[in-house]
């Protein structure tokens, strides 16, 4: 079966894109991997309304990628925390990829905003596609596409 001939009912990308491809979810997941976990601070550094906000938050609590964690402040009433799940971790390689692909192509002149280091050795961290064998970095002419376990063929 190739490509081509495989249905794309099912396909793994268009699912993650379904939950997180919407610009703003990924603005909210980049910023709460920065720290951000309140609403408010949210709000007022995506530069969403209040209304788009709160629904990107809702979608991304109910996929399981955020959860809530209540808090209070003294006098004031108790309101939630956004904080990654494990599944919500598991984006990292993707925001650092996008992150990656855009300080090469879409940066400033004097370079990109911002800098992700190693913590032990201070160098600038990098993507790259390996081989589960421990082949790598690879180019996407070293890799092949097949059907896996749950392909299905076009009708």
């Amino acid at each position: 079966m190739t490509w081509l001939e495989t249905s794309p009912e099912n396909c793994t990308v268009q699912r993650t894109l379904d939950l997180i491809g919407e610009k703003w979810s990924l603005l909210v997941v980049r910023d709460a991997m920065n720290g951000v976990r309140r609403f408010e601070d949210f709000r007022r550094h995506v530069g969403l309304s209040e209304a788009v906000l709160a629904d990107r938050l809702r979608k991304l609590v109910a996929a399981g990628i955020l959860d809530t964690v209540p808090y209070r402040e003294p006098g004031r009433r108790t309101r939630n925390e956004y904080r990654l799940t494990r599944k919500g971790w598991d984006l990292w390689p993707v925001i650092l990829a996008l992150k990656q692909w855009g300080d090469h192509y879409t940066a400033d002149p004097e370079g990109p905003p911002l800098e992700v280091r190693h913590r032990d050795c201070g160098r600038p961290l990098e993507i790259a596609v390996v081989c589960a064998d421990e082949h790598g970095p690879l180019t996407p002419w070293q890799a092949y596409t097949k059907p896996g376990a749950s392909a299905h063929a076009l009708p």
